[in-house]
């Protein structure tokens, strides 16, 4: 299978000024772009592999062969990862349903609770990673991996990720990654997570 970069759903400037044009443009064009090519160069003498999806292949990277296993986990990884993160950006803030922020609630306790652990996950992860909202044996939780690994890599299913890595944040908020994380709940469509918590149930 030949991946390719996924269109936008909006433009560049859509969600300014919480994420600047300039970093859309060079995160997309240029970091998800990159992951893509490396990851198809990657795959490319492996024919018996042409039928596996994106999941398939972090679902399975202990059956690669051990000479591309880096290579898709931080590149596949990228491009799934990423592929979620422009799914769930609306340019302004779509609020859950009823029945999804009660689940939260349930979890964490408020929605404040659930901002404020998620927000602790992503101010924790050191150096370039995500934090995630998934649910893992039906239950909502919250991790965070490091670089591009993803959590359906350990069999959780994603809902909710923002990149941390510097290169998502830096030419806006430089070395303010707590503004940057705030800044992302003006941008989240929770119609999308929402959408992907019942099909996770």
């Amino acid at each position: 299978m030949k991946f390719k970069l996924p269109e936008l759903r909006h433009s560049f400037d859509a969600y300014e000024p919480h994420i600047d044009a300039k970093t859309m443009e060079i995160h997309h064009g240029k970091h998800h772009n990159g992951y893509v090519e490396k990851l198809n160069a990657a795959l490319e003498v492996q024919k018996d592999l042409e039928s596996w999806d994106i999941q398939d292949l972090l679902k399975n990277l202990e059956k690669l062969p051990k000479d591309i296993q880096t290579a898709v986990r931080n590149n596949g990884g990228g491009h799934y990862n990423h592929t979620l993160f422009w799914a769930i950006l609306s340019p302004e803030e779509v609020e859950p349903g009823e029945d999804f922020k009660k689940a939260i609630e349930d979890a964490f306790g408020s929605m404040e609770n659930f901002k404020n652990d998620f927000k602790d996950a992503a101010l924790k992860r050191f150096g370039s990673g995500w934090a995630w909202l998934v649910m893992d044996q039906g239950e909502l939780k919250i991790t965070s991996t490091p670089n591009q690994d993803s959590p359906i890599s350990n069999g959780q299913i994603e809902l909710l990720g923002l990149d941390v890595w510097e290169h998502a944040y830096y030419l806006n908020y430089q070395n303010r990654r707590p503004d940057y994380v705030d800044a992302f709940w003006n941008v989240v469509d929770w119609s999308r997570v929402e959408s992907r918590w019942e099909k996770a149930k």
